[in-house]
């Protein structure tokens, strides 16, 4: 019997405090993830992430994380090759631990303000995608974009080509699936590319030593040419709203673009037709679109004056895309719908024009529950 108090490993000695540190940690663990499923035991189904909507939004932050990764990191990495510094390109450039993981442990991506944003561009496109194709009635007839790329207009046509080409942007490449870039707003993109070069240093920290500065300036030059080269104005839902403004389409003419932006499975061009008209931002209009009671929804095309078989196409449309929809709800309320005034419905909807900073902090402190 060995008089040795400690476990020998691949000749690396484990001993009693060691071990008891590891037992702690995992005690912690173990605490954390009871933690977690208790939280979720107790979640209303209604609050729940559908597992669709859960891939999505997995997949949908994977590549964006990965589009500015390989960007960052490759421009790093030349860098680095032209300073005589070829370990610190290795390092940078070996198979390691994802970033998307390494960020995912730290917590750095609960931020309130992306997540916001991915799970609405998630749910807009799925929302998107499950809407039913609407035959023309006429075959040969174009669909709506295609009509006015076509357009004698030159402005129109410039208008609806953007649109087409940022539809293609955002989706990625055919073959591949990658993103070209991650067609977020500036501020956030401007997170998520310097978490990135955050997580990009770490990984090559412990080969840099004395050189570090040089890692930190190679990381630092690619992140800012990464942001340098980034338009927020490229962004199909700048694109879309550029293209609504330049349409401004009339009483007379919104409800059937409208319908027919539907109809062609365009959610994006109508969500930016719906808040151009209305004098909203396009996230105020996405809030509405998505919503699944609809109530603000419906009271925004009466305030446009949208008739009774528009706002039918329209709610029959979302329902049959929207399994959180009531679609028998929704017809048993059409008549009342239809029947609100326009200006009641221009007077209720006042509060959604107001400056968007001043509206958050409004609701902000609205959900404070405190009173002054």
């Amino acid at each position: 019997m060995s008089d040795n108090p400690v476990d020998m490993r691949d000749g690396a000695p484990i001993g009693a405090k060691e071990l008891l540190a590891r037992a702690a940690a995992e005690e912690s663990r173990a605490f954390h993830m009871l933690t977690v499923a208790i939280e979720d035991f107790f979640l209303p189904e209604e609050s729940r992430l559908d597992e669709r909507t859960r891939s999505a939004l997995t997949i949908l932050l994977r590549g964006m994380i990965e589009t500015v990764e390989s960007e960052v990191r490759a421009h790093a990495i030349r860098l680095l090759s032209a300073r005589n510094a070829p370990d610190l390109a290795d390092a940078l450039n070996a198979d390691a631990q994802p970033v998307m993981a390494r960020l995912m442990r730290s917590g750095i991506l609960r931020d309130s303000e992306l997540m916001t944003e991915l799970m609405a561009r998630v749910r807009q496109e799925l929302l998107g995608a499950a809407l039913p194709m609407q035959a023309p009635d006429d075959p040969e007839r174009p669909s709506l974009i295609n009509r006015y790329v076509q357009h004698p207009d030159r402005v129109l046509a410039a208008g609806a080509m953007a649109v087409m080409i940022a539809e293609s942007r955002r989706h990625g490449s055919p073959d591949t699936g990658q993103l070209s870039h991650t067609d977020l707003p500036a501020e956030l993109h401007h997170k998520l590319v310097w978490w990135v070069a955050a997580a990009l240093r770490e990984r090559a920290a412990d080969v840099a030593g004395d050189a570090i500065d040089a890692l930190d300036q190679a990381l630092t030059e690619a992140a800012q040419r990464s942001l340098a080269a980034y338009d927020e104005g490229d962004r199909l839902e700048a694109a879309a709203l550029r293209f609504a403004s330049a349409v401004d389409a009339q009483p007379s003419e919104l409800a059937q673009l409208l319908v027919e932006s539907l109809g062609d499975r365009r959610i994006v061009l109508f969500t930016s037709l719906l808040a151009h008209a209305l004098g909203i931002g396009y996230p105020v209009a996405r809030d509405m679109v998505l919503d699944p009671r609809g109530d603000r929804l419906w009271v925004a095309l009466r305030a446009l004056e949208c008739p009774r078989e528009a706002i039918a196409q329209i709610g029959y449309a979302l329902s049959e895309s929207d399994p959180r929809r009531d679609l028998e709800r929704f017809a048993d309320r059409l008549d009342e719908i239809a029947a609100i005034a326009a200006d009641e419905a221009r007077d209720a909807l006042a509060p959604l024009r107001l400056h968007p900073d001043y509206r958050a902090a409004l609701l902000a402190l609205d959900r404070s529950g405190g009173e002054g």
